[in-house]
Parts: structure tokens; sequence; C-alpha cells
């Protein structure tokens, strides 16, 4: 069987290899005397004797079980005993849950004549190997009801690349009336993987990703408004986008999508606005991506939005956030599964996908609410300690990833996320101050002083830019909520007071209140 030796000082060492075979430690080196030097086999029998060698078998990743050297099988996950005789010679470690590998000599303990104590890990990882299913086919397949649909067969030209589709369609669904002026209508713009269902109704009863905002009373009160709720433009709940079918090919997209901007998304919607015979928004309200997109439409359409709400959004992406959605990229790209987007005929990158939801998941709370929900809190109270996930907070992770990973599609994930690291309302201006010009309606701004992914110094930038614009009918709200980023999901008291008191306001001051007592400091 090979060795490999060690001897007590490096001194020892050094001689012991110097009159090896080959003279390198880093190569099997026999322990039979035919095989080795004179020299080195006396030399390391004088060891042996004195009892400064002794033997022990480390551990495999092999999933096999093993046969010690006295002809024991121990099977894979057995723990065999370790023999604590007093002979020196005999104090060997059999090979635990694993194929049998080459003997390591290790020194023996002169001033209690034991060998060093070995006792290794378990290489079984369930947390990993669990991951490996590809699990049930995606659930953003099977969501073919429940939302209108707009079609439009005309040719949509995108703002990248001279890219165009040879047709468009925009999934959306509607709550309360459109009166007979048709100016009551309030357009939602969705974050990265909403759906167009923000609201149960009665063709979809399931409560939507706003369900507390929106209805009669709510922040987004039914009884009053027409409120319009659609999917973006590369998404995957019903609208155009890589999952979707390209009426050229009666193939999936896939990749071959082309890359889709905020504007390009707003555009889209605007289109469905002339659909339904609107021509003018009471509002555009948007969180997240969905305030990026308020933004653009007031931007882009300055007669056609009365006022808008931007939550948690930004004037422009910055560095931080575009590394974050990079490394979510990365994480669904670097899939074996994702086959470079085309993955809708074969293997759904699900490792990929949970990857990325993960990191997301990081972004969208704060630390303070970690602290307080999960502080250093161990899934169970053991001892015995793996690689898998030990503290609550990781195993809360592990399972956001999983119950999203078949939830929306990976290459939507890509395309939306790319839009958003490329916003930016100044692009084609000279400065932010002059791309926000062109936002002359009254606008409300909210951001949350614990967000991580959209920080409340980008909400300032927008009130600011848009006081320096000369806009004076600008609301900024800072509320200080333990919940980061979704914040807007779940603050009904703060974001939903203000919406409601915002979309139901008489406008009539102008935000004079906003400009003489409320402006932000320089």
């Amino acid at each position: 069987m090979a060795s490999l030796y060690f001897t007590r000082g490096a001194s020892n060492l050094l001689r012991l290899l110097k009159t090896s075979s080959d003279g390198c430690i880093c190569k099997k080196l026999s322990t039979d005397a035919k095989n080795s030097s004179p020299a080195f086999s006396a030399r390391h029998s004088a060891l042996r004797n004195k009892g400064l060698i002794v033997q022990f078998r480390g551990l495999s990743s092999s999933s096999a079980g093993s046969v010690g050297e006295d002809g024991t099988t121990h099977e894979r996950g057995q723990i065999p005993q370790v023999d604590r005789s007093s002979s020196a010679d005999s104090r060997q470690y059999h090979t635990p849950s694993c194929a049998p590998l080459p003997q390591l000599d290790v020194p023996v303990d002169e001033q209690f004549g034991k060998p060093s104590p070995f006792k290794g890990m378990d290489t079984e990882f369930p947390c990993v190997s669990r991951n490996r299913s590809v699990g049930p086919d995606p659930e953003y397949a099977k969501i073919v009801s429940g939302y209108k649909v707009f079609n439009s067969k005309e040719a949509f030209y995108l703002k990248y690349n001279n890219a165009v589709l040879p047709e468009i369609t925009v999934a959306y669904e509607t709550w309360g009336e459109l009166n007979e002026e048709k100016d009551n209508a309030v357009l939602i713009y969705t974050g990265l993987s909403a759906s167009s269902h923000a609201k149960s109704h009665e063709e979809n009863p399931a409560p939507g990703w706003w369900e507390k905002f929106v209805g009669p009373g709510c922040a987004v009160d039914t009884s009053k408004f027409f409120v319009i709720c659609a999917n973006h433009v590369g998404g995957c709940y019903g609208s155009s986008g890589p999952s979707s079918i390209n009426p050229l090919t009666n193939q999936a997209y896939a990749t071959t999508f082309p890359v889709v901007s905020v504007e390009d998304m707003v555009r889209a919607q605007f289109l469905l606005l002339d659909h339904l015979g609107i021509y003018k928004l009471h509002g555009a309200v948007g969180s997240s991506l969905g305030g990026m997109c308020s933004l653009m439409a007031a931007a882009l359409h300055p007669d056609r939005v009365a006022r808008l709400v931007s939550i948690s959004g930004c004037a422009q992406s910055h560095p931080s956030s575009i590394a974050m959605r990079y490394i979510q990229r990365k994480t669904i790209m670097c899939d074996p599964n994702w086959n470079s987007g085309h993955y809708y005929d074969g293997v759904f990158p699900k490792m990929g996908m949970k990857l990325a939801r993960e990191i997301g998941t990081m972004t969208y709370r704060s630390g303070p609410e970690w602290d307080h929900r999960f502080g250093r809190k161990r899934i169970e109270d053991t001892d015995h300690i793996s690689l898998c996930p030990t503290f609550l907070i990781e195993n809360y992770l592990e399972h956001q990833g999983e119950s999203f990973s078949n939830k929306y599609d990976p290459n939507s994930l890509l395309y939306i996320s790319k839009a958003m690291d490329l916003f930016d309302i100044s692009e084609g201006c000279p400065s932010l101050t002059e791309g926000m010009s062109r936002i002359t309606c009254p606008v409300l701004v909210m951001g949350v002083q614990t967000d991580i992914i959209f920080p409340i110094w980008q909400q300032r930038e927008i009130f600011t830019a848009l006081d320096e614009a000369g806009n004076e009918a600008v609301t900024f709200y800072e509320l200080n909520s333990p919940y980061g980023h979704d914040t807007f999901l779940l603050d009904l008291n703060g974001v939903g007071a203000g919406v409601k008191g915002f979309l139901e306001t008489d406008m009539v001051e102008k935000g004079w209140l906003t400009k003489h007592k409320h402006r932000l400091p320089k």
C-alpha cells in the first residue's frame, strides 16, 4: 500500500526525503522494502520502531463502502470505531464512509505515546444533492388564463440594436369602471418578476401581488379609478418575451428575443392604452422597476400622464445594483442546463434560477429585519455541524430560492434585469436635470431608509433633480421601515396611505407645501 511519511521536525523530514527513491513527498512512496532504497527503508523502520510514525486513513468523497485493513466492510454512512489498543503499531484508523485511500503516516504524540486523533466529516451534502432535481414543470408556463390580451400585429421596433419584433402581445388585467370621459384610469407598473395579477377578481380569485393596496377604499381605490396592470414585455406571464412563440419560426424566441429597455416596456403599454381608448392617465404608479417605468412614462408622454408615483425607484441605475443583478444573471447563464437560453424543450436550469433568487432575496429585505427575525438562531439544536445550512437565515434563503425557481422564466429574469441596468432617464440629454425637466406633472417620490438595492439617496436624487428642473409639484416621503426594498409590498400605513392621499388629493396648490416647507437641505 502506498504511504506518505511524516517525521517530527523539518530537518528530519528533509533528511527523510533526501533518502527516498524519488525525493518528492508529493508522489506515492512504497512501503515495500523491495521498491524502496535500502537507506530509506532502514530509516523508516528505525522511525517506526521508535514509535515516531503511525498510519491513518483519511476521508474520501466516494459514496461506495470501504474495506478496512482487517477485512471489515464499512457501509456508506457507517463510522467505524477506532482501535485504541496500546500498541503504537496497531493504531490504525479505518476509512469511514468511503473507498480505500492511500495511507497517511502521522507523527505520534511523544509525550503521551498516542497518535494524533483524526475524525473527519461525512461528505454527503443533501443541501446540494437535493437541488439537482429540476422539479416540476415551470409554473409560469401554466398561467394561460385570468388575464386579457392585447395583440398588435404591427412590427414593434425596439430601442437597442435596431431590433424589431414581427408582432407584440401585452397581457393585462383591470379593476373598476372606466368613466365616460375616460380620465380616471390608473396604470400600475410592476416590479421585475410580477405578473399583471395585482388584485384578485372573478376570473382569477387568487390573491394578487398588491392585493391589499388595490380595491374599493384601498390605496388605489377601484370605486373611483379604472385600474390597469400589465405584464412587462420581456416577461413570461402572457406578454411577449423569450418564452413566447416566434410566429415566423413557430418556436420559442429564447435568446433570439431582442434586448428590451424600460422605454420599450412603457411604449408597449401605451399601445395598450390606445387600444382601450384612454388618452390620458389619471396616474401612473410603480415600484422598483415600476418606479422607473412611471418616470419614463411621464417623460415620454408628458401630455398623457396627469400625475405619477415612483416608489423605491431611481433616475438611473448605479453600479451597486448593476453589480448585484449581473451576479444573478451569471448564476443562470453558468448553469449547464441554461444551454444559451434554449432550454424550453430540454432540462430547466433550476439550480441557476434558484441561486439567482437567493442572491436577490439578500437585497430585498434589510439587515435590521434579519436581526429581528433570525438573529443567530440555528435550524436545530445540535452539535453536529456540516457545510450545509446551519442558521435559520440560510434555510430561509434556500426556501425562497426553491419556491421561486419554477415560478419565473430564467430568460425573462435575464432580459428584464438587463433593462433595469440600462435605465437612465437622462439618456440622450446633457444632464440628469435636463432629463427630468420633461416631467411636468405632480410627482410623489417614496423611498425606504433600509433599502439595499435602491438606497434612499437614489430617491433623494429623483426629488432633487425634479426640483432643480423647476417642477414645483413634487412630494417626497422617506419611510423608516425595517422591510427594506420589499416595503412597497408590506407597508399599508406608510406606502398605502401616501399613495391614496396623492392620487385622491386635489392638486390645486401644485405642491406648495412641498416647495416651501419640506425642501431637502442642500
